[in-house]
């Protein structure tokens, strides 16, 4: 509804440029027919020097075709300031929609492959659509100092907005991810992009996202807060934590859970707490990385009970504020309540409590 308004506004004000434009030209094309027949008479037609009109004509048509043009100026008015008011609204809401559409376009240039000039996010996360894919890095055993070259998996960010706002997104942006091979592309972070690419590029990383279900009225489903992951990419979740144990690559759909592998480890939790997994050489599950330690007891005695834990898991970490026992957030943890259904965290929630 407010592209087609905003649609119709423009083309109603492009429609009366025209006419004003038109009209001055043809006004304009006139004056030089006329001016032509003036040339050798100029003092016969000078306006100055032509008898006027007397009382009657200008007391009676004359005053009378005044009046009509006032009138009908009054009527325009009168009729077009309320449509402008109406239509004001929807036209800024296009007008919006226009600066997001150019700023996902400036940000999709960014986000493109080195070979085509941008900065080569497609290139680690799965091509321009973000699916997920692998990045080149080298990891260093702490006891070797072995250097070993690894395929790092990285995750899809076609879902990056189901689990942190915009500010946490940023900070991933300017900052990067320490001990990955994601770098920091912000210059606060020492990275090569300003304040506006760095806009642009959310601006495209909203506009791949996959569209959300039960999203409120009115709300964008790329980005809404009450929608949840569409129920078959749900269910395709569920599918591969199934198989999973099937296959015996997991005792439990919770531990599945914990390790997914799809979207190159978006929905996973080990990718930040188990300690190699995002290279393929998992170390002990759940032992840490770049999340803390869940192993020995630290779940239970950071959360009293599942339903804190299950909030949390649900919310994630959000920046200064309070979970579990003593905790504060940093806003590095994720939230997975729009991606996951309550049934597959409660899932998560017993496997890391064994833990």
């Amino acid at each position: 509804m407010t592209p087609m308004f905003a649609l119709t506004t423009t083309t109603i004000g492009l429609i009366g440029l025209a006419v004003i434009v038109g009209g001055w030209i043809i006004y304009g094309l006139f004056n030089i027919v006329a001016g032509r027949r003036e040339v050798g008479s100029e003092v016969e037609l000078a306006a100055n020097r032509k008898e006027y009109y007397d009382d009657e004509t200008l007391e009676g048509p004359r005053l009378e075709r005044v009046q009509l043009l006032g009138v009908i100026m009054l009527a325009i008015i009168v009729v077009v300031l309320p449509l402008y008011w109406v239509f004001e609204p929807d036209r800024q809401a296009g007008a919006q929609e226009g600066w997001d559409n150019r700023f996902a376009s400036w940000g999709s240039q960014l986000f493109a492959p080195t070979a085509e000039g941008g900065f080569n996010c497609a290139g680690c996360h799965g091509g321009m659509a973000g699916v997920g894919g692998e990045a080149p890095f080298t990891v260093t055993d702490p006891v070797t100092q072995e250097v070993q070259a690894v395929n790092w998996k990285a995750p899809a960010v076609n879902t990056v907005f189901y689990k942190f706002d915009e500010s946490e997104v940023r900070f991933i942006l300017n900052y990067g991810r320490p001990f990955s091979p994601m770098s920091p592309w912000g210059l606060v972070g020492g990275g090569p992009m300003n304040t506006q690419q760095i806009d642009n590029l959310i601006a495209y990383m909203k506009s791949i996202q996959i569209p959300r279900e039960n999203c409120g009225e009115g709300e964008d489903p790329l980005v809404c807060d009450s929608g949840n992951l569409p129920a078959e990419d749900q269910a395709a979740i569920q599918a591969a934590a199934e198989r999973a144990v099937a296959d015996g690559e997991a005792d439990t759909i919770g531990e599945a859970l914990f390790n997914l592998e799809l979207g190159s480890g978006a929905y996973s939790c080990a990718r930040c707490h188990t300690l190699g997994w995002s290279y393929g050489q998992p170390g002990v599950s759940g032992q840490g990385a770049f999340g803390w330690n869940l192993t020995g007891g630290s779940v239970n005695s950071h959360f009293a009970d599942d339903e804190q834990l299950v909030s949390f898991l649900k919310s994630g970490s959000e920046f200064g504020r309070l979970y579990g026992l003593n905790g504060q957030g940093s806003g590095r943890m994720p939230g997975f309540g729009s991606l996951l259904t309550d049934e597959q965290i409660r899932e998560i929630v017993e496997y890391v409590r064994s833990l």
